[in-house]
């Protein structure tokens, strides 16, 4: 076996080292290994490895070091030099996060950018100067339209989770964003897969690229620290054996995905009334409301996290020692992604799958997709005996911490006929009496419109 490799060993500039050493990371990981001598060099790289295996600072720590700060003697103030391409906001945040670390040092000037907020703290950061530039495709785009944002400085070009950007249709305003930036630029694209359209994104923008992959081709994607389990389970039952799940015994955080914004809000209301300290993220929540639940999440004021797909990209925290899919994922890449919340950094994790009847087809699928050789699902209910001997249930726990207070919609109030207003019934009793008077008024008959006479009827 070959000696642990240090950061300096693979070529990481002092004030970088000292910074990394500041957050308590002191040794890298394989991908870390392989691909920052490669990218300190300025060679186009693309790199592959499962998710939670420390992709980030593998394009971060080379980028970081390829770029001038106003610190340098050689700095010259001008457009940002480093961009970096991310699909969800989350992801944005905390890749941003991490460089942030990274440079405490060297206090590198990094900017994030995503929409579904105000346009003028990154217009006013943009004209102080900053140095590297994070964000989502759609608002880097807008600033760039805007002639808010110049890309004709940037010597690093980063895509990061380049699948997820072509999941969400993103392609179109990334290769419109990277015809803005100069041919003689570094570019590197890291992703967890690497579908056709990707391998053909590489082929147009990447000059002599270099392929790293920091497993065997035969390995699987999922973390092989994360224990998976699937169980066949009734929508109506679901509420009642998550909270079950949510008191095994070693659980610490845990995020709960659902397929729909809907299904995210009431699972968390229920897990509420519940007695548990749940919080969720969703498409309908602004962005200020989703980072605070974030942040309780974080700061561990809620340790369940119920979330659309929509964060299973970016949440990057320490110790999440459960992921449930409430549902059965689309498909395997979406189930990998989810999954790679937990088992992050060498930790372990558990991993849980709800399939609902119409969807143990599906399941079969990914099952194959990834040849996780797992069984087939056993129809399970919140007092199943396999769910409390797979998990570490303690015998004998209810579903809820307390009782939920039920949601009964109120009462709509009856009216009688007699209520209604004094000023309705007067002012209808003269159209009565018209009426009436009509009714008394002898009837005429006629024949070729005229009168007959003598033919009157009362």
């Amino acid at each position: 076996m070959s000696e642990q490799r240090s950061f300096a060993d693979l070529g990481v500039i002092p004030p970088i080292v000292e910074a990394l050493a500041q957050s308590g990371i002191t040794e890298p990981f394989p991908i870390q290994s392989l691909a920052i001598p490669i990218a300190i060099a300025g060679t186009d790289l693309i790199g592959q490895a499962r998710t939670g295996t420390g992709k980030t600072l593998a394009f971060g720590v080379s980028l970081l070091q390829r770029i001038t700060v106003p610190a340098d003697a050689d700095h010259t103030e001008g457009p940002p030099q480093a961009l970096v391409m991310c699909p969800t906001r989350e992801l944005a945040l905390q890749v941003t996060k991490d460089l942030i670390e990274a440079s405490a040092v060297r206090k590198a000037r990094i900017l994030t950018v995503y929409g579904g907020v105000g346009y003028e703290p990154q217009l006013d950061m943009l004209a102080d100067g900053v140095d590297v530039v994070v964000g989502t495709p759609g608002r880097l785009l807008d600033l760039v339209q805007r002639r808010s944002l110049v890309l004709s400085n940037v010597k690093v070009l980063v895509l990061d989770e380049a699948d997820e950007m072509l999941d969400l249709g993103f392609l179109p305003d990334v290769e419109s964003l990277i015809a803005r930036t100069p041919k003689s630029r570094q570019t590197m694209l890291f992703s967890a897969t690497m579908p056709a359209a990707i391998v053909s994104l590489a082929r147009t923008h990447l000059n002599q690229a270099v392929n790293v992959r920091a497993e065997t081709r035969d390995s699987h994607l999922t973390v092989p620290d994360t224990a998976q389990y699937v169980y066949q389970a009734h929508d109506l039952d679901k509420p009642a054996l998550v909270g079950k799940i949510l008191q095994a015994e070693g659980r610490g955080r845990t995020i709960i995905f659902t397929r729909t914004k809907r299904s995210a809000q009431r699972l968390s209301d229920e897990l509420r009334d519940g007695g548990f300290q749940a919080t969720t993220i969703h498409g309908d929540l602004s962005q200020v409301v989703r980072e605070k639940a974030l942040q309780r999440f974080r700061d561990g004021r809620a340790d369940v996290l119920v979330a659309t797909d929509v964060a299973a990209r970016g949440i990057d925290i320490d110790d999440v020692t459960h992921v449930i899919n409430y549902e059965c994922p689309d498909n395997e890449l979406t189930y990998v992604h989810r999954i790679g919340r937990t088992g992050r950094a060498g930790a372990k994790g558990v991993a849980v799958t709800l399939v609902d009847w119409a969807d143990v087809t599906r399941w079969k699928l990914i099952n194959k997709a990834l040849d996780l050789n797992l069984p087939e699902p056993l129809e399970t209910y919140s007092n199943s005996e396999n769910l409390r001997a797979d998990l570490g249930i303690p015998e004998g726990v209810k579903s809820w911490l307390r009782e939920p207070t039920p949601r009964d919609p109120k009462p709509r109030e009856q009216k009688s006929r007699d209520a209604r207003p004094r000023e309705q019934t007067q002012q209808s009793q003269p159209r009565a009496d018209r009426s009436g008077e009509r009714k008394k008024r002898p009837r005429r008959r006629l024949r070729n419109h005229e009168e007959v006479a003598g033919e009157q009827s009362a």
